[in-house]
């Protein structure tokens, strides 16, 4: 199952999930076209053999995909769709339900058997991509269009900053993009309307800080909006009365069309929305809810695990992990039991910074630590680079520690792992290391850039998001400090430990929340009697957990395969284990399913004798 890099900032997450599950369209003329070309391809006129008339329909859908959602585009760095916005009208998501299965008239006539055996697993992902998406299209998640995790109140600004300023062009895309921003603020109250006709509504309680992120977005001066933010980094091969008249057009649009749009959002979400949202927290008290969370439980682990099955799995290594903290407690001649370790940890201004720059000078510092390392542990290292910055403070408050967003070579952009500097005194020092080679390397910049880099494989490969495998690598990656030299201080070990119970312990209030009947607040308390992490990131977590139900369980499920494998791989080989080609092998063929990945790693360990 594919979807996007659940780190980036923009609501990716939504738009790369459906533009990878489903084959869509922009408008009705565009659907017919693309529905003519799907139907020319299928009679083959050319003669084209089987693999040919195969990568033909991967290339022929990518395209469409980057046409019908021009923010992936934008991500991605493919030309032409920068000036658009994706259709996220009832009718466009209707229509874009009604369309998944298309591919198949070419798929069907395609003889697998004949394919090789690239081919054939490039043919059985493309194609089971598109039964998944089938078996959610009822699952009607697009009427939850705002949460305090993303939607139009926070993707606006944060795609319109990552979006190029080299030249005329690229402004005049801006604008156009700005002009679109007061339609996306309809179609999103369209939708939340819709929702609330069918009982379809986040919690209350997550919601509380959603209306003052739309305030957020309003300044008086257009010259301080955070959507303008890009405007300020304009190239200086853009002549100056070219930048003045493109800030003046920019200004205006935002007066007369975004801020009223802006704030007729937040009267509804302040006075309407938010009063009628559900009291509930468990996705199981929506309509089909207990069959859309067993849904998202296979969509998110790739694995066919019950919700009662990852559930026991929590609870068998909470404990586990409690014992390795146990044991640092002890080794530290801390003179207490595990809550008052863990509230020394939370409490103790020897553990956090007085100011968010050095914050951040440590955050880069410590992934300046680890590039050198990684030699150790890979032959292959990717090109692209990546930075460290702040989370927007319009959005920090919600937001969890951090973030990864994925650059792109094409689109001359790094890889950003995003660090949140609000609370200073809820962001301590033993946590950074594990968080750290997490977003950074070797973890999402690291894997996601590699994919990137490949050759041979179709974009839907290189570009896709298994959240099982990479959110699997990324709490590896956490795993891999100490043979990279971290961890040494007992402090930031416990810290390492405390992010693994972290995924633990989410396998256990994720399920107790859906399937449970678990109430927040018991979620939180089960939360912290397990972790020394802070109560505000405790919470902004399981409102993650209540809002984004499943997601949270793949890191864990991912990140115990990869150790499978390992441990797998080490005793078979023996001597003949080379850490370097094993990971090399784990990240060369791009995403994929836990199962097909193990499967592919086992015949490669086999190969090796």
């Amino acid at each position: 199952m594919t979807i996007s890099k659940t780190k980036p900032s923009i609501n990716l997450t939504l738009i790369i999930t459906l533009a990878l599950l489903l084959t869509t369209s922009v408008s009705v003329s565009a659907e017919i076209d693309y529905e003519k070309q799907i139907r020319e391809l299928a009679k083959n006129s050319d003669g084209l053999s089987d693999t040919k008339l195969l990568h033909k329909l991967f290339e022929l859908s990518w395209d469409h995909q980057m046409q019908t959602f021009p923010e992936w585009a934008t991500y991605v760095g493919y030309p032409g769709q920068n000036d658009r916005w994706t259709d996220n009208s009832l009718e466009g998501y209707e229509l874009r339900h009604s369309e998944i299965e298309l591919p198949h008239r070419v798929l069907d006539k395609i003889d697998r058997a004949g394919l090789s055996d690239e081919d054939k697993l490039n043919f059985d992902l493309f194609s089971e991509r598109i039964a998944t998406s089938k078996d959610g299209s009822r699952f009607k998640s697009e009427l939850m269009p705002i949460n305090q995790r993303g939607g139009i109140q926070q993707d606006a600004a944060q795609l319109l900053a990552m979006m190029p300023t080299n030249s005329v062009s690229d402004l005049n895309d801006i604008l156009a993009r700005l002009r679109g921003v007061a339609e996306q603020v309809e179609q999103s109250l369209s939708l939340m309307k819709e929702g609330l006709k069918k009982g379809l509504t986040p919690p209350r309680v997550t919601m509380s800080e959603v209306p003052q992120q739309v305030l957020n977005q309003i300044t008086e001066n257009p010259a301080e909006a955070p959507i303008l933010k890009a405007l300020l980094q304009i190239s200086d091969m853009v002549p100056s009365e070219e930048q003045v008249r493109i800030r003046n057009q920019a200004y205006e649009i935002y007066r007369d069309d975004i801020v009223p749009a802006f704030n007729k959002l937040h009267q509804f979400l302040q006075f309407q929305y938010l009063p009628s949202c559900r009291e509930e927290v468990g996705w199981s008290d929506l309509p089909d809810g207990k069959e859309w969370y067993e849904y998202l439980c296979r969509y998110y682990t790739t694995t066919d695990l019950s919700p009662d099955s990852i559930y026991n799995i929590g609870i068998s290594e909470v404990a586990r992990i409690r014992a390795e903290m146990d044991k640092v407690i002890e080794s530290v001649g801390f003179d207490g039991d595990f809550a008052a370790f863990c509230e020394f940890l939370r409490t103790d201004p020897q553990f956090y910074f007085t100011t968010a720059a050095e914050l951040l000078t440590e955050y880069r510092d410590i992934c300046k630590r680890a590039d050198p390392e990684l030699i150790k542990l890979f032959n292959y290292l990717p090109r692209l680079p990546y930075g460290v910055e702040a989370i927007p403070s319009y959005a920090e408050k919600s937001q969890t520690t951090a973030y990864y967003m994925g650059g792109s070579a094409e689109a001359g952009r790094p890889g950003i792992f995003f660090a949140n500097t609000y609370g200073l005194d809820t962001r301590p020092t033993w946590e950074m290391e594990a968080l750290s080679l997490h977003e950074a390397v070797p973890g999402h910049h690291f894997q996601i850039s590699i994919a990137q880099e490949l050759t041979g494989l179709p974009e839907f490969r290189k570009r896709g998001w298994y959240t099982a495998y990479g959110e699997g690598w990324g709490l590896y990656s956490e795993s891999l400090g100490e043979e990279m030299g971290f961890y040494k201080d007992p402090y930031s070990k416990f810290g390492q430990l405390t992010y693994e119970i972290w995924r633990a312990i989410r396998l256990v209030v994720d399920v107790g929340l859906h399937t449970k009947g678990w109430s927040r607040d018991k979620a939180i308390k089960f939360f912290a009697s397990n972790s020394s992490k802070q109560l505000h990131d405790i919470e902004v977590e399981i409102d993650r957990y209540i809002t984004n139900p499943a997601q949270a369980l793949a890191y864990k499920i991912g990140e115990l395969k990869l150790k499978e494998l390992r441990t797998y791989a080490a005793e078979r080989l023996g001597e003949k284990f080379d850490i370097r080609a094993f990971h090399d092998e784990i990240l060369g063929n791009g995403p994929l399913p836990l199962a097909v990945l193990d499967k592919h790693m086992r015949e490669w360990v086999a190969a090796q004798n």
